[in-house]
């Protein structure tokens, strides 16, 4: 017979004598090769899992899978290769909470038993706490936190600082930038709620049915779990159902054809670095149709500019009259403005879907590239012994050379203007680089490297079509 987990009752039960202070928490780790678990005793809960596969990357949980209910107090009653077992007794009820974990992956089952030792029935309905976040603005992985809680027709990502209970929820989940958890009940779909519990911390878990056990009746209720990586194929492979808790914001969809294109990449090359390159390759060649559009719709541009600037001394005093001029020569002469700006529009897209991929790709973790020691963050050349103004104490040579070339492509770019438009595009020249550059400087290199590799190419290819002028 299934039912709901344990709660707190509505008959009187015995309770702790008023002057009885609640067992101090005591910890003790629990390891497989992949992970280590350290459980929290007297709540029978998961204070944090240390990934050692992946860095030692510590993913707080601080109270996971808690049965919140201030009277209860487990004991451990066995650790084994792979279940650990907590009882709680008393004189009206039974719990057993066990852990089933898998030993070829990142999942494992939670097994709740509850019996009625008393001669009354019992009512449950505590809710089941699947973790808690941290909203301090000290938390660096606050920024990629959210929650996740899947209906039947679709999976909503919410913000935790916000309090929400949604109905029938199939699976609930949090994340932050490399890791997650989920939790989804066997027996029926329950209500998810996320509640802060301190203006810096929320509660993230399900509300449960309330289920009345008859005297001297158990139930047990089965969840299953994930506690791992946000990598794809992984949930994939343990429940197809759970890949919606990986979402990479607007361009989700281009995210994940880039990622699967770099991973397949990948397999041929077996570097992350490389096969960022050969990304960059392969996308500025189905870009370049635009590219030399963009180059062709300058260069005529440029022709045009002596006659531009005589228009700008005629109708210096009437603004009106100049723009309908200009737009009067450039479709005489069969040119579009806005040419030049077309394949830069539709490579943004690409661009912010592949930001977002990679600032959460737990496979650039640690992944290195000539000298550039974790793809995951900036390259880090030289680590200074003082902090710089702007680029702080570290020298990451990949955006100063992405600086660079983009300052030389606008050199070669310029076109010979006179009086306020000179004096912009001079401006400009400094201007664009340096705001690309720090924009870029603490960007993870892996997409600076992309970048780089994109924009040197667009570079090299410019100077062969002004030398060939």
């Amino acid at each position: 017979m299934h039912a709901v987990p344990v709660s707190k009752m509505t008959e009187p039960v015995a309770s702790l004598p008023a002057k009885e202070q609640p067992p101090a928490p005591s910890f003790f780790k629990y390891g497989q090769q992949k992970f280590e678990i350290t459980f929290i005793e007297p709540e029978g809960a998961i204070k944090e899992v240390i990934f050692k596969v992946h860095q030692g990357y510590k993913f707080t949980l601080k109270h996971g899978l808690l049965i919140k209910d201030k009277s209860l107090s487990f004991k451990k009653e066995s650790v084994l290769a792979d279940t650990v077992t907590f009882v709680y007794v008393d004189q009206s009820k039974k719990i057993i909470k066990k852990f089933i974990f898998s030993p070829s992956d990142y999942s494992f089952w939670l097994e709740l038993t509850l019996q009625n030792l008393s001669r009354a029935p019992i009512t449950l309905n505590a809710p089941l706490v699947l973790g808690v976040l941290d909203l301090s603005p000290q938390n660096m992985q606050l920024r990629y936190q959210d929650v996740v809680m899947a209906l039947d027709e679709k999976t909503l990502h919410f913000n935790a600082r916000k309090d929400l209970v949604l109905q029938n929820v199939k699976f609930l989940g949090w994340r932050d930038r490399y890791f997650c958890s989920i939790l989804e009940p066997v027996a029926n779909n329950s209500a998810g709620f996320i509640q802060k519990i301190s203006p810096l911390e929320s509660e993230v878990g399900l509300s449960l049915q309330s289920v009345t056990l008859a005297p001297g009746q158990q139930i047990e209720q089965k969840f299953h779990i994930y506690l791992g990586p946000q990598d794809l194929r992984l949930i994939n492979s343990i429940k197809p159902q759970w890949s919606g808790i990986i979402n990479y914001g607007t361009f989700d969809f281009i995210s994940q054809i880039l990622l699967q294109l770099l991973q397949f990449i990948y397999a041929l090359v077996h570097n992350w670095g490389w096969a960022i390159v050969i990304l960059s390759f392969t996308i500025y060649i189905l870009f370049f149709p635009l590219t030399l559009r963009q180059m062709r719709s300058m260069k005529e541009m440029q022709v045009l500019q002596p006659e531009t600037e005589e228009l700008r001394k005629i109708y210096k005093d009437n603004p009106q009259r100049l723009n309908k001029e200009i737009m009067e020569l450039y479709r005489k002469h069969k040119v579009n403005p806005l040419g030049g700006c077309l394949p830069l529009l539709l490579q943004m897209p690409i661009f912010f879907a592949l930001y977002q991929a990679l600032m959460r790709s737990i496979v650039l973790r640690g992944a290195h590239f000539l000298w550039i020691k974790d793809l995951s963050e900036p390259d880090r050349l030289f680590i200074l012994p003082v902090s710089l103004p702007i680029l702080g104490n570290e020298i990451n040579i990949l955006p100063i050379l992405m600086t660079m070339g983009m300052f030389i492509q606008q050199k070669i770019s310029l076109v010979s203007t006179t009086g306020s438009a000179a004096e912009q595009q001079r401006l400009m020249l400094i201007i664009m680089p340096l705001m690309f550059g720090f924009i870029f400087y603490k960007m993870p290199s892996g997409l600076v490297l992309y970048w780089f590799i994109n924009s040197t190419l667009m570079l090299l290819y410019q100077l062969r079509i002004t030398r060939a002028k």
